[in-house]
């Protein structure tokens, strides 16, 4: 069943059955909801500030910051979509008119509803490309289809990353869990490179980034190469408090990367003022969130490509699924994960 609905103050469009509500936002197209029905547990992030339609933002309007992320930053919600910026833009391009992770995430989309399931596109003249998702379910899983276009008679490289954020109350420090098949990682800020899940700490000791224990008052960002043996990649996370546990998987020839965002009120400019707490699970073509000209110096980490060619006049697709559900204790793995959602693990994904 799909319904014309507001969700904290922004139009949208929600799609749902017995198990499952999804919510889509009209303007920048962000999977703002992903609710466990019986629990009405939302793990998705909602900001700690008033949310507006991108179309209604001013330049002026300082207390979203004033930068090339300050348009994306008052109206993101939820999974946002970065493309076919895994990052900021040049300073060029900010002064061109593009923004933090591309055009996609800002611009109003066409959903056109069906009884069981959605269709939400857009175009974005700026980048020269067409955007189309797809969203169908089944019992637990939200099933997802995307379709870029190249608009322009240009070969071109891009980033293409599934921007998934996490907040209370389903996220909270010292105790929402997370799993992922996670091998070889470096650290954005201090350039450290180490094996999953152990993150190396100034002092020498190391931290297990398989719980949410960042302290408060910091934040940072790291890279995870997706194990390259599996043809399935997936992370799952696990609130011990309101017993939702969710979980994307997709095939990892398509996003071999993830990275984790990671944020406990560090960050003291607006619209943060040291209020946000969040953790991004973001599955891409890209290990770290830079410029374009960065993206292809850097070209390959860990010998794997560090983003996708997009060719002149052409398409790429990539489908995933995620799921919802309850538990009374942390799956261990992936088979623990889809035995919650009521699967197998030796499914394959449903595309």
């Amino acid at each position: 069943m799909t319904t014309e609905t507001t969700f904290h103050n922004r139009r949208a469009v929600q799609l749902e059955n017995a198990f499952v509500r999804v919510t889509i936002l009209r303007e920048g197209g962000h999977i703002a909801e992903i609710a466990d029905k019986a629990t009405g547990t939302n793990p998705l992030w909602v900001p700690p500030w008033p949310s507006i339609e991108p179309t209604s933002y001013k330049d002026e309007m300082s207390e979203y910051g004033r930068d090339a992320e300050s348009r994306l930053l008052a109206s993101i919600m939820g999974h946002n979509l970065c493309l076919d910026l895994f990052g900021p833009p040049s300073s060029e391009e900010a002064a061109a008119g593009l923004t933090v992770h591309g055009e996609v995430n800002i611009v109003p989309y066409k959903i056109v509803a069906g009884e069981n399931d959605l269709t939400a596109s857009c175009t974005v003249p700026l980048s020269q490309l067409a955007f189309e998702r797809h969203l169908s379910l089944s019992g637990r899983k939200v099933l997802i289809a995307e379709t870029v276009h190249n608009l322009s008679a240009l070969d071109r490289p891009i980033g293409w990353t599934q921007h998934v954020t996490f907040g209370p109350p389903f996220l909270k420090p010292s105790s929402t869990q997370f799993r992922v098949p996670a091998t070889k990682s470096r650290d954005f800020e201090y350039p450290t490179d180490f094996d999953w899940p152990c993150l190396p700490k100034p002092d020498g000791s190391r931290r297990d980034m398989q719980e949410f224990n960042l302290p408060e008052g910091s934040g940072g960002y790291t890279a995870h190469l997706l194990n390259p043996q599996d043809e399935q990649a997936w992370f799952f996370a696990f609130s011990p408090e309101t017993r939702a546990v969710i979980g994307y998987v997709w095939k990892r020839e398509d996003y071999p990367w993830i990275g984790i965002w990671e944020e406990n009120r560090g960050r003291t400019h607006p619209p943060w003022n040291a209020r946000a707490v969040t953790r991004g699970m973001e599955f891409g073509v890209s290990p770290f969130p830079e410029t374009r000209r960065a993206m292809i110096k850097r070209n390959t980490l860990f010998d794997t490509p560090c983003y996708r060619w997009l060719p002149a006049k052409g398409s790429l697709k990539a489908n995933y699924y995620a799921a919802i559900g309850t538990a009374s204790a942390i799956p261990e793995n992936l088979e623990g994960f889809e035995n919650v959602i009521g699967t197998s693990a030796s499914e394959k994904n449903p595309y």
